[in-house]
C-alpha cells in the first residue's frame, strides 16, 4: 500500500504570515492523522520562511507517545549548517527528533522549492552523502534520496547506501497540468518513471514520490507501481480551502487507491 505523507510547510507559513499561533502545526498535524494519513512531513529551511526548529521538535514530541506508527519524515540539505537567525543545522534536527525517515535534497538556501534530485557523479559529492547516510541511519533513520528518474544516478543512491529514492515528480506533473492526462509527451514521461521505480526495486531500494503531486494526476501516477510513499504538501493544503482539511486528506486517500496504491 502506498502511504501518504502530508507536507506541512504550507501551514507553518500561513502561520508565519501573523507571526502568531494559528494555525497550530500540532493541531494541523492531529487532524491529518485522524483523516488517516500515514505521515508528516515537514522541510525546514535555513531562513525559516515556514517550519521552524521548535516545530519539528513538537512534532516529534506529539508523535512519540500518541501515534508511533506515524512516519515522522524531515526533508532538507544535510550541507546546511547553522545560521545566526536560529537555524541549529539540519544535522542538529535530524540527530534531535530522531524522525523515522530523513529525505536528502540538494536545494540551496535561496531555492523557491525543490527542483531536481542529486547528482552523485562526483566521487567526492558522492562521499559526503555516503556519509551523511551513515551518520542519519546511525540515529534511527531511515535515508531516502532526493532524486531524478535517471537509472544512473540510482544506481547511485544505492551505493552510497540510501534506503530510498524520492523520484521528483515536478516535471511529470507540469506536462499535465499543460497538455493532460493522454498527451504523448506525458505517457512518456511517466514510462520513464515507471522504469526508474522499476529499476530501483530491483537493485533493492525503496522508492517514495513527491512534487506537485495532486487530485488530478496522482491516481495516474501512483498506477505505475512501486511506489511506497507520496509526500503532499501545496496542493492538499490548497484543496483544503475549498473542502477542509480531514476531507481533503480522505480525498487524496481515494486517489491513491484508485490508482492501486
Amino acid at each position: 500500500m502506498t502511504a501518504l505523507s502530508v507536507n506541512l510547510n504550507k501551514i507553518a507559513w500561513l502561520r508565519n504570515a501573523r507571526e502568531g499561533r494559528r494555525p497550530d502545526i500540532v493541531d494541523a498535524a492531529r487532524t491529518i492523522i485522524d483523516a488517516g494519513a500515514q505521515g508528516i512531513t515537514v522541510h525546514p529551511r535555513p531562513d525559516q520562511r515556514h517550519i521552524h526548529p521548535a516545530d519539528v521538535h513538537a512534532l516529534a514530541c506529539f508523535l512519540r507517545p500518541e501515534h508511533a506508527g506515524v512516519e515522522f519524515n524531515i526533508e532538507g540539505n544535510p550541507a546546511a549548517g547553522p545560521r545566526r537567525n536560529g537555524y541549529p543545522g539540519f544535522d542538529r534536527l535530524i540527530e534531535d527528533a530522531r524522525p523515522e525517515q530523513a529525505t536528502l535534497v540538494p536545494d540551496a538556501d535561496s531555492q523557491l522549492t525543490s527542483d531536481h534530485g542529486w547528482d552523485l557523479s562526483d566521487p567526492e559529492s558522492a562521499s559526503r552523502v555516503a556519509e551523511t547516510i551513515a551518520r542519519y541511519r546511525d540515529w534511527g533513520a531511515r535515508v531516502s534520496l532526493f532524486m531524478d528518474p535517471d537509472e544512473g544516478q540510482i544506481e547511485r543512491a544505492k551505493a552510497c547506501g540510501a534506503d530510498r529514492i524520492e523520484l521528483y515528480t515536478g516535471p511529470y506533473a507540469e506536462l499535465v497540468e499543460h497538455h493532460g492526462l493522454n498527451d504523448a509527451r506525458v505517457r512518456d514521461c511517466r514510462q520513464s518513471y515507471l522504469a526508474a521505480a522499476r529499476f530501483a526495486v530491483e537493485i533493492g531500494l525503496g522508492v517514495n514520490a513527491g512534487h506537485d503531486l495532486n487530485l488530478d494526476n496522482l491516481a495516474d501516477f501512483i498506477a505505475i507501481g512501486n511506489i511506497d510513499e507520496v509526500s503532499i504538501g501545496h496542493a492538499l493544503i490548497s484543496d483544503a480551502l475549498d473542502f477542509g482539511l480531514a476531507e481533503t486528506v480522505r480525498k487524496y486517500l481515494k486517489a491513491i487507491a484508485a490508482g492501486g496504491g
